[in-house]
């Protein structure tokens, strides 16, 4: 049986943030049959214009992340909360995926969202909006697919989520549904 590919869109850019670290532990706790890949590049994308986005001359990260899409059987999405919604880094990367309008790298692709934030529901107002930005955007998005993790920055603060056996519990029970959408080999 030949390895599915997840890429793992992280929305905070910040060093030492618990979403990047709820990605890590998601990596670490994979299934044997499962590569999670975290894409790592972001804060390197420059906002999406239609003046930019024009064949042959995609700016270089926005057309990595369109072929690290491309390449994968699905996408996980990991956000913290903004304001209340999903983080512009994020959105940004969502919106250079949906390009072209009806065929771009989200179309039809299994689609799940998760993540932690400070708030006593984990960031769930945020997960909800970037489920709906891809949905928009094409992609079969997985609503079974739930981890929101509240008070991040005190539950994380001196322990890694890939160490908080809850945490790590969570994850293992979002591959089933992870590994279900992606289309047969």
């Amino acid at each position: 049986m030949s390895k599915s590919t997840v890429l793992t869109l992280v929305g905070s850019l910040r060093a030492g943030s618990t979403n990047q670290q709820l990605a890590e532990a998601i990596q670490l706790n994979a299934p044997e049959q499962v590569d999670v890949v975290i894409h790592e590049s972001l804060g390197n994308i420059p906002f999406y214009n239609e003046d930019i986005d024009v064949e042959g001359q995609v700016p270089a990260a926005a057309a990595a992340l369109r072929a690290a899409a491309n390449d994968a059987d699905t996408i996980l999405l990991v956000t913290p909360e903004h304001n209340g919604t999903v983080p512009a880094s994020l959105k940004n990367a969502i919106d250079w995926l949906s390009r072209p309008f009806g065929a771009g790298a989200l179309a039809g692709k299994p689609t799940a969202v998760v993540g932690t934030a400070f708030g006593q529901f984990g960031g769930v107002w945020a997960q909800d909006e970037a489920r709906k930005a891809v949905g928009i955007a094409g992609a079969k998005v997985l609503e079974d697919v739930k981890l929101a993790v509240p008070g991040s920055m005190v539950r994380f603060a001196e322990l890694h989520p890939k160490d908080d056996a809850e945490v790590v519990d969570q994850i293992k029970a979002i591959f089933a549904p992870l590994t279900a959408a992606q289309p047969a080999a």
